[in-house]
């Protein structure tokens, strides 16, 4: 089966083709200038895929060395996202399929985050704990199979990547929030300050607008704000640090706790913010306490990025799931593989 995929739920538009679920190409092109603007702009960003979607669809199929009559499926994002942004890549997709004659295989962008783990060469395990990181999304799964996931618990405020962000502008370090971060709190001691996170009472939730909180009471005290720019490095740096250990802690606490509840296989730690260095260095010491198989993406699949919708088209039409072009006219948000554990 050969798969073609297209992301395009916010500031990356990507093509990738799959052939047996092995990665053929992926190709991401990432909108840079959002970055003079602070934060993804919703209009720029729908018009840059519209400026690009085309080429790299056939820079995709090139590199794969197929041309669109190989292709069997085409899966494209339909949800969650910025509705514009969205609407470009799905109505491409959807038209290609259409002309044709593919299936076409709307998917949820979630969905692909949490089995991005399956493009790597050692895959996941069944019965699957997923915890998915993102600047829209912090999500705890169980993962049973490809068409059951029980949603153990999210957040109940800001997402993880978006707290990253947030702190981030508060102590000038600017957007994108997550690598910026990172980068200070290499340089300092995350024992200097103990930022506290919102005790959830034993339930799989997550909350970082406290967090995020402490971090402005603390400079606010401590340096005078708005005036975030006279943090000297030093102080920045351990800022930086024990905001990143007091978030990547929370993380991983829920994680433990899902670890002493439930019979699971393996672990893995999916989208975006699980490219931070801290948390998947923590991640894989949790697997190795517990003696659990760790799954975590390449860089490369842990971003917005096609390949991981061209699986996630391929799982569902393997899992036996129908699709008709003529029902799929809009995106669909939500995901009816989605199940709310009663805990």
């Amino acid at each position: 089966m050969i798969v073609l995929g297209i992301e395009s739920s916010c500031d990356e538009t990507s093509v990738a083709v799959l052939k047996d679920g092995t990665v053929l190409s992926n190709l991401i092109s990432s909108q840079d200038f959002h970055i003079n603007f602070g934060g993804v702009v919703p209009e720029l960003s729908s018009r840059a895929h519209i400026q690009i979607i085309s080429s790299l669809v056939k820079e995709a199929l090139a590199k794969a060395g197929c041309s669109l009559d190989d292709i069997d499926v085409i899966g494209a994002t339909a949800g969650p996202g910025l509705i514009g942004a969205l609407l470009v890549g799905y109505t491409f997709a959807r038209g290609l399929a259409y002309a044709k004659k593919k299936i076409f295989v709307p998917v949820n962008h979630i969905e692909g985050h949490i089995f991005s783990g399956f493009l790597m060469e050692v895959k996941p395990i069944f019965p699957l704990l997923v915890l998915a990181v993102s600047g829209g999304h912090t999500l705890l799964l169980l993962a049973k199979s490809f068409t059951e996931i029980i949603k153990l618990g999210s957040t109940v405020d800001d997402a993880a990547g978006e707290a990253f962000d947030k702190v981030a502008k508060m102590i000038g370090l600017g957007y994108p929030g997550g690598p910026k971060i990172q980068a200070a709190a290499e340089k300092g001691d995350h024992r200097k300050i103990q930022f506290p996170i919102a005790d959830m009472k034993g339930k799989y939730d997550f909350s970082f607008s406290g967090v995020k909180t402490s971090v402005l009471r603390y400079i606010q005290s401590a340096f005078g704000a708005p005036k975030t720019t006279l943090i000297p490095e030093e102080q920045l740096n351990d800022i930086a640090a024990s905001f990143q250990f007091a978030v990547v802690r929370a993380l991983i606490d829920k994680c433990e706790l899902a670890l002493k509840n439930f019979e699971v296989a393996s672990l893995s730690l999916v989208g975006g913010v699980a490219a931070n260095e801290e948390l998947r260095k923590s991640f894989f010491q949790l697997g190795a306490k517990y003696k659990k198989k760790v799954v975590i993406p390449k860089l490369e699949y842990c971003g917005d990025n096609a390949a991981m919708i061209a699986f996630r088209a391929q799982s569902l039409i393997l899992a036996g799931e129908k699709f008709s072009i003529e029902s799929d006219a809009f995106p669909n948000f939500s995901s009816k593989y989605f199940i709310n554990a009663s805990l």
